[in-house]
């Protein structure tokens, strides 16, 4: 069986500062990032990333997500013709 390693796009490697030159693979469920330019090499277990942020670990370097309202967006002065509701 092959890995399947894919590049991340507009990625820069936290070593050399290089774009676009990490890969990330997937191996025993274990998240590898490597980057292709230097040596870097990063470990990811998702079972200890995922207990550490339920113990409310602050090292998580999971992004929040931001609510922006529509009379903050740039969209305010604009008119609502409807709401799409999928089935």
């Amino acid at each position: 069986m092959t890995i399947k390693k894919r590049f991340i796009a507009g990625a820069k490697c936290p070593s050399c500062g290089e774009s676009d030159s990490l890969r990330v693979w997937h191996d025993n469920n274990i998240e590898m990032v490597e980057c292709v330019e230097c040596d870097y090499l990063e470990r990811q277990n998702p079972e200890k990333e995922q207990q550490a942020s339920e113990l409310g670990d602050k090292k998580s370097t999971a992004a929040q997500p931001q609510v922006v309202t529509v009379e903050q967006s740039a969209y305010a002065s604009e008119q609502m013709i409807g709401i799409f509701k999928p089935e």
